[in-house]
């Protein structure tokens, strides 16, 4: 019995790491103001909404009231030069107006639908699939060199070890570092970047500002701003897909490492 119990607890607890709670949104159809504009430029704008919502997998996305926990209604008019799109999100269970936001531009479809729908989910509580413990490592001719980091929903971060290494006329040197962070995560920054002359849809984007200690000189800190990743379909591994996370140099040539830089780019989930 105790150890069905065991089981069954340890079961909760991975299901709690790896399941978030994925809010629900309704995109009322979007109304029309004064002249100048046309419902088929309004039902425009909302399709494009709602596709752009759903392509980032962090929200149940209706168009509709039923079920939504938020609502967002927005009005399509013409001022001046401008085509405008003003809109609102209401949380459905107080009637509370979250936030008031518009995007313009002089051609109807030159409005940002990724800026206009980040701002209508500014108060929502999207998940984030970065919390968690990760581990990268990386093969070299002396060994693994080796990054276990904790990132925290107060978005602070703890680096349980980030080895630093270094290959200088034939000796390697390396230091297994720890230290503490924080972090930004953008979920919604889903987009097409170009790596590499490839075009790779990112499933969000984040900056990491570490201070380590026990490490390298030139890697007593990691500051990095624009990193995308890219997620597994269970979301328990990622790739850092435009850079790096700097852990050492390679003086020596492709004999040693194929780059004079090294750095972790692989994670998996341990916890």
């Amino acid at each position: 019995m105790k150890k069905t119990m065991l089981i069954f607890f340890l079961l909760i607890v991975s299901l709690s790491v790896y399941a978030q709670r994925i809010p629900s949104v309704g995109v009322i159809p979007f109304g029309i103001s004064g002249g100048g504009v046309t419902a088929a430029d309004a039902a425009n704008l909302t399709n494009r909404v709602v596709n752009e919502f759903t392509s980032w997998g962090t929200l149940t996305v209706t168009q509709d009231t039923a079920g939504a926990e938020y609502i967002v209604r927005g009005t399509l008019s013409r001022q001046g030069g401008n085509f405008v799109l003003n809109a609102t999100t209401t949380l459905v269970s107080s009637g509370q107006v979250l936030n008031q936001y518009n995007e313009q531009a002089q051609v109807l479809n030159d409005i940002s639908i990724p800026m206009f729908c980040a701002k209508a989910v500014e108060r929502v509580p999207l998940p984030n699939y970065l919390l968690g413990t990760w581990q990268a490592s990386i093969t070299m001719p002396d060994g693994p060199v080796v990054c276990v980091i904790e990132f925290r929903s107060d978005r602070t971060v703890r680096v349980e070890r980030f080895d630093t290494w270094e290959h200088r006329q034939n000796n390697a040197l390396r230091y297994e570092g720890y230290g503490t962070g924080t972090y930004t995560y953008a979920g919604f920054a889903n987009r097409n970047i170009n790596v590499g002359g490839r075009q790779i849809r990112v499933d969000a984007t984040i900056s990491v500002n570490l201070t380590l200690e026990e490490t390298l000189p030139d890697q007593a800190s990691v500051n990095q701003s624009g990193i995308s990743l890219v997620f597994n379909g269970d979301r328990t591994s990622f790739e850092i897909v435009n850079g790096m996370l700097q852990c050492g140099r390679n003086f020596d040539g492709p004999s040693v490492y194929h780059s004079d830089v090294l750095g972790f780019t692989q994670f998996r989930k341990i916890r």
